[in-house]
Formats: structure tokens, C-alpha cells, sequence
């Protein structure tokens, strides 16, 4: 996938749903994966040409993980003109060896996004943008439908009663496919998640399972995502 193609997905998300005003400051979430590197080339891009003037700065939560390296993702950072930050934290081992989770990915989520929201809220940011594609939203409500009993994916605007912020999703209208692309043809220097759940949770389980749907009912992603969307009339409190 070509530069100008993402833009056009993001700018298009931006627009449907307002997530971008005059004078936003924008702490994009990095982890250093494709998805988030991917978010960080898209909205660094666009200051340059969006109606609505905003500031980003890259954040990234350390997890305690050994080999994590961010000094990969300063030098992208640095080569876009994008400010950067790494918030230390012990989660990882808190999560995996104080707690001993057996289904560690909701509690590591639950803290991380707080470490984030925390740290955006004291440096005066007042929107959080994640990451999340359209094969993203599509497997959260797979995962809601099969493990809670209820039709929930993330929404494209999340207003944070307690903080105050806004979370927004950019990448809504992307699918991972043209992610991977859009990675492979630029040659970007992905950073592997060294979590050691990675791969084998129920996420993972979905994604492998909605990609067999897929190839068995070509066209099943788009219907499927055309559903969620449906629901996202204006933006919904989490």
C-alpha cells in the first residue's frame, strides 16, 4: 500500500467522525509493531496537510520485558519530526510473576492504557490515538460475541469520563492486509512484541479463525465491519 492510500483511509476516518480539531495535541500510543508504526507515518504525514492544525508526539509504555528496544522507534520518531517519550513501568512482571495471571492480556491492557492515560493527561495532551484497524474492531466483537455474550468492538471516538480525553482510532478503515503492505513496501523496521502470551491467547485464536471464515465466505470481513460501523452513530462513553 502506497503512502497516499493511507491517508486517504485515515483522513476518511478523521472526517467521518471528527476525531481531529484545531489545536489537538495527539499522543499516539507506539509499541513499535506494524499497526503503530503504521499510525505514526499516517497522522505525522497529515499535519502537513490537514485543514485542522494538531501536535503529535509519540509515547510508548515499556513493559519490563527484556530485549524491548526503543531506541529504534526514537530514530523513526526523530526521522518524521515527531517528539517521543517511553514511560518505565514493571508491568510485565507484575502481571506475569507477582499475579501469576493465567489470561494475563486484560489486566496488562487495563494497566498500560492507565500509564498511558496518565502520563498524556499530565503533559496537558488532551486525545489518546491507538492503533486499531478494521481487522482489529472486527475480531474484538468476535471475541465479545463468543466470550461475553454481547455485540461490542471498540468505537471510532472513546470519551474518558475520568481523565477527560479523548481515545481515537485513525486506522479504522485500514485493513491489516494493506498494513502489511503498506510496512513491506517501505521497509519498516518492525519491533517484535517480546510479551510471552503473544500468539497464544483468544485474540490470537480469533484472528486465525475470522481468516478461515474469510477464505471459506470471500466478502465476510466487509460485511462484517459494515455491521460494527452501523452502530457508531456518534461517539460513545467507555
Amino acid at each position: 500500500m502506497k503512502i497516499q492510500r493511507l491517508y486517504s483511509y485515515v483522513r476518511r476516518a478523521v472526517d467521518d467522525y471528527q476525531m481531529i480539531t484545531d489545536g489537538d495535541k495527539i499522543a499516539v500510543g507506539i509499541s513499535g509493531g506494524k499497526d503503530s508504526l503504521t499510525l505514526l507515518y499516517a497522522l505525522a504525514g497529515l499535519r502537513h496537510f490537514y485543514p485542522k492544525e494538531f501536535e503529535i508526539m509519540a509515547v510508548t509504555v515499556d513493559l519490563g520485558f527484556h530485549g524491548f528496544r526503543f531506541g529504534d522507534i526514537q530514530e523513526i520518531c526523530e526521522e518524521l519530526q515527531v517528539k517521543s517519550h517511553i514511560i518505565k513501568t514493571r508491568i510485565g512482571q507484575i502481571v506475569f510473576n507477582e499475579q501469576k495471571e493465567t489470561s494475563p492480556c486484560a489486566l496488562c491492557a487495563k494497566m498500560r492504557k492507565g500509564a498511558l492515560n496518565d502520563y498524556v493527561k499530565s503533559i496537558g495532551y488532551n486525545k489518546v490515538a491507538y492503533a486499531h484497524h478494521m481487522d482489529d474492531m472486527i475480531e474484538t466483537m468476535l471475541l465479545s460475541l463468543f466470550y461475553e455474550g454481547r455485540f461490542y468492538s471498540f468505537a471510532p471516538v472513546t470519551k474518558l469520563d475520568q481523565t477527560g480525553l479523548e481515545v481515537i482510532r485513525p486506522l479504522m478503515y485500514v485493513p491489516e492486509a494493506d498494513v502489511k503492505g503498506f510496512v513491506n513496501k517501505y521497509q519498516l523496521s518492525t519491533i517484535n512484541n517480546p510479551c510471552p502470551a503473544d500468539s497464544v491467547s483468544r485474540r490470537a485464536y480469533i484472528k486465525k479463525l475470522l481468516q478461515q471464515i474469510n477464505r471459506e465466505n470471500p466478502g465476510v470481513k466487509k460485511r462484517l465491519f459494515h455491521a460494527i460501523t452501523a452502530e457508531f452513530i456518534r461517539p460513545v462513553a467507555e
